[in-house]
């Protein structure tokens, strides 16, 4: 070896340098920074596995979503057919109501026109007779007692009767 120019003492301690140089830094600088490079990997990898994770639960979520809100529209539409179907039964109850009132008018109306009609006719009844009483006296000239009044207006009646 000496003739390839290695000197074998300082071989040895440099080797022994180089050792202690490599156990030093392998402990208080290497070890550390792999510690810390494996942490970020697991970090990173678990970061991953969250991102992998939150993706699905959004989809899902998405999903239910979209499912809530179908149920609903047709909750909706159930709701609005209920309604407008009350509105119609509502309508057609409220339009035989206005109906049975137009009718109990009309013969509430009918009802009043005949007794009208009746007061009417024994008013002219009365005033026919009173008149056919006055005619009567004046043309004979003579004064009706009450007796030829009565009579003579219950006759006028009944042929207005016929």
């Amino acid at each position: 070896m000496s003739e390839l120019g290695i000197d074998w003492r300082m071989l040895v301690t440099q080797l022994i340098s180089f050792s202690i140089v490599f156990f030093v830094l392998w402990r208080f600088a290497y070890r550390p920074i792999f510690v810390m490079l494996q942490l970020r990997r697991e970090k990173i990898a678990e970061s991953l596995a969250n991102a992998e994770k939150i993706k699905v639960e959004l989809a899902r979520t998405e999903a239910e979503r979209k499912r809530i809100l179908a149920q609903a529209g047709d909750v909706a539409n159930q709701m609005i057919e209920e309604g407008r179907s009350a509105a119609a039964r509502v309508r057609e109850a409220e339009t035989q109501k206005a109906i049975a009132a137009a009718e109990q008018i009309m013969a509430k109306a009918r009802e009043a026109s005949a007794q009208d009609h009746a007061r009417m006719l024994a008013e002219l009844k009365s005033e026919v007779g009173r008149l056919v009483v006055q005619t009567t006296a004046t043309v004979t000239g003579k004064v009706l007692t009450p007796e030829d009044q009565r009579r003579l207006a219950e006759e006028t009646a009944r042929q207005l009767d016929v």
